[in-house]
This record gives structure tokens, C-alpha cells and sequence, in this order.
């Protein structure tokens, strides 16, 4: 049995990945969907203050709440950051991390020192009434809500390598329009033989639109 964190990307909350964690738990896994601070479920907790740091620990404080010690990470997107960094911060409670057409960070980096020209255009286009949030795009899905802006913006900070994990998997969407954010991670990663790499014919949203092929690849991380 594994134990699946399932943690989303910018303004999605877990109903994103409850298909998935449903059948995950169909072949006898845990599975924990998560929605961060501020975002879905949880947007009445949104402020300026809300950053990276806050939902690392939102990852951090499930991991250490359930007494989980052998979670495979899985994120979406912004997600890699999180996981990346939830992963940091407690080693001894992660087995493995799974990226979804997502960033992989380095000590320093952030959403916005990663991004592509297009991408930081959108991460400023619109900071709302309040000056502190990322609107949704317009191919998001109607239940999106406004991202905190800080949690773009803030570098994260590693102790770290991600050397330490027992398996590290990369799933990158080949359906972009235009040139994906996400190709120069995908290429990095493609050329470092202690990855799994994984291109399937899909949009940003794989599990919505390559659930099959996901759900395969998630349940290969029960070696």
C-alpha cells in the first residue's frame, strides 16, 4: 500500500484530484487530495500573507497529523514547488515525488524566476481589488478561485537535494498551447538517469484529460 499526497496547482482545490484519489483507494492505496490555504474550499483564509511557506506547510502538517512516514508527493503544476519543498522539509516522511507537468525548484528559485515571459505576464495581468491575488485563466475550470501572489513570487528555500528520495518521477503534457512553461523542466529532468520520465498526449490538466494513463503511472511508485 502506498500513500498518496495529492496537491494542486494554482487556484484548484482538491476536488481537482478526487477522481483520481477515489481510484487510487479503489486498489487499496491512501490517498489524501489537499486543498492549500486560501485557494477552493479554503478561500475565506485568503490575505497578503499567504505565501509558499504557508502551504508547504499545509503539505507538512497533513504528513505530521496522520502520522504518514512513507508518502509519495504528487503535484500539479505550481504544486511543484510545494512538494518540493514539503519534501525538505520532512525527508523521513516521503518516498517518493511525482510531478505533473510541474516545476522542479532549486534552492532559490520560484514560480516566477522559473516562469516563461507568457507566464509571468498572466502572474501580474490581474492582481484584483485587493492587490494580493492571481485570477483564474479562462480555461480553468468554474470552480477556480483567485491564487495568493505571494506564493508565486517567494523563492523557496532548500536544505536539501531531492537525491535523498527513493523515486522521483516526472509527467510532462505534450498539448500546449504554445511553448509550454514547462519544457526546459522537462528537458532537464529528461537527461537525468535517476528520473522516470513520462510525455503523454495531453492538456496542463492531465488528470483530467489523461486519466488512465496517470493513474498508471502513479501506481508504478508501488515498487
Amino acid at each position: 500500500m502506498t500513500t498518496f499526497v495529492l496537491v494542486p496547482g494554482s487556484c484548484h482545490g482538491a476536488w481537482c484530484f478526487e477522481p483520481l484519489a477515489r481510484r487510487l483507494r479503489q486498489h487499496g492505496h491512501e490517498a489524501y487530495p489537499i486543498t492549500l490555504t486560501g485557494v477552493g474550499a479554503r478561500k475565506h483564509l485568503l490575505n497578503a500573507s499567504v505565501n509558499l511557506d504557508t502551504h508547504v506547510e499545509d503539505v507538512v502538517n497533513l504528513l505530521e497529523d496522520e502520522q504518514i512516514t512513507d508518502a509519495v508527493l504528487v503535484g500539479h503544476s505550481y504544486a511543484g514547488m510545494v512538494i518540493t519543498g514539503a519534501a525538505d522539509r520532512v525527508p523521513e516522511r516521503v518516498e517518493g515525488l511525482v510531478y505533473i507537468d510541474a516545476f522542479v525548484p532549486g534552492d532559490g528559485d520560484s514560480c516566477w524566476t522559473l516562469a516563461s515571459a507568457g507566464t509571468r505576464e498572466w502572474l501580474l495581468s490581474d492582481v484584483g481589488t485587493n492587490g494580493y491575488t492571481t485570477p483564474p485563466l479562462p480555461f480553468f475550470d468554474p470552480r477556480a478561485t483567485p491564487h495568493p501572489l505571494a506564493s508565486l513570487l517567494q523563492s523557496i528555500r532548500l536544505r536539501g537535494g531531492l537525491g535523498r528520495f527513493r523515486r522521483k518521477e516526472y509527467v510532462y503534457a505534450t498539448l500546449s498551447e504554445g511553448e509550454s512553461p514547462f519544457k526546459a523542466t522537462y528537458e532537464q529532468v529528461l537527461d537525468d538517469p535517476s528520473w522516470q520520465v513520462h510525455a503523454l498526449v495531453s492538456k496542463h490538466n492531465v488528470m483530467r484529460d489523461a486519466p488512465d494513463e496517470l493513474l498508471k503511472i502513479l501506481l508504478a511508485t508501488d515498487v
